[in-house]
């Protein structure tokens, strides 16, 4: 039968599949639009299956809480190249699955693409955009995090998302000190947020490392494990959120930043997420 035109236009609107494609769509499926979404949909499947082999190393991060700030997520969808990872489409389907996931708070990647989303699963919507770009994409990283508090922040390019938990209610001014630890975190990549944090196989090693400097510097063999903890000491420091040098002020911590913008702030948790 003959395609109009018109049918295709309206095919490609329905689906944002290319002209080409579209027209081969309904001249398969003779002029059905449910069947001509279909063949796009199994194309898409077809890419996918085709591309398994490719790395995915780009794409989009994305951060999000809830109106009441309880819950926060962040999920990674996955490109080939970083050309797709800007495309304005993409992220915004980025932001529709965040927008999922915060709304039926999934357990896990695989929960969440099996929920409902705009008459498909999340799983079938990941495959139609496959068919529509051409390029393998996919959630490799799914994060949920509750708690009394939590700020979200996307860093510049959406290459790097932080959730961070505060203790204390919502309010203007601790949200902005959340902001700012978010960044903190962004920037520095801190193993955990106080040193009862930091996992022993860490502290282990660093203990390790230091005993064995202390003894190349000629050190007192008796002494090596209290050189040692002298250095864990500076690790903590550099490398746990609340003990670090506030980036933004050297002269104090991030926890004393915390304090001082509202009594008693702190925070309890977070989560970062980075090309």
């Amino acid at each position: 039968m003959s395609i109009s035109a018109a049918d295709v236009n309206k095919l490609r609107q329905m689906t944002g599949a290319g002209m080409m494609d579209c027209k081969k769509a309904l001249t398969e499926t003779n002029g059905d639009f449910d069947g001509a979404v279909d063949f796009l949909r199994k194309k898409g499947a077809k890419i996918s299956a085709n591309r398994a082999d490719r790395d995915a190393k780009e794409g989009a991060i994305i951060a999000k809480t809830s109106a009441d700030n309880k819950l926060g997520v962040i999920i990674q969808l996955s490109s080939e190249t970083d050309f797709v990872a800007k495309n304005a489409d993409f992220v915004a389907f980025a932001h529709s699955l965040a927008d999922v996931a915060l709304a039926s708070q999934p357990a896990d990647i695989d929960a969440l693409k099996a929920l409902p989303m705009e008459g498909l699963t999340v799983g079938d919507k990941i495959i139609e955009q496959v068919g529509k770009i051409g390029e393998k994409i996919d959630v490799v990283k799914y994060e949920l995090v509750k708690g009394d508090n939590i700020v979200a922040y996307i860093h510049a390019g959406n290459r790097l998302s932080v959730l961070v938990s505060l203790n204390n209610a919502p309010s203007e001014v601790n949200i902005a000190a959340g902001k700012d630890a978010a960044m903190q975190i962004a920037a520095l990549n801190p193993v955990g947020v106080d040193k009862a944090d930091v996992d022993p196989t860490i502290i282990e090693r660093e203990i390790a490392i230091g005993m064995d400097q202390a003894r190349a510097e000629g050190k007192p063999e008796n002494m090596l494990e209290k050189i040692a903890q002298g250095k864990l000491g500076k690790f903590y420091k550099d490398n746990t959120l609340l003990n670090q040098e506030f980036v933004k002020d050297g002269s104090k911590t991030v926890a004393q930043m915390l304090n001082e913008a509202e009594k008693g702030l702190t925070v309890t948790a977070f989560k970062r997420v980075s090309l």
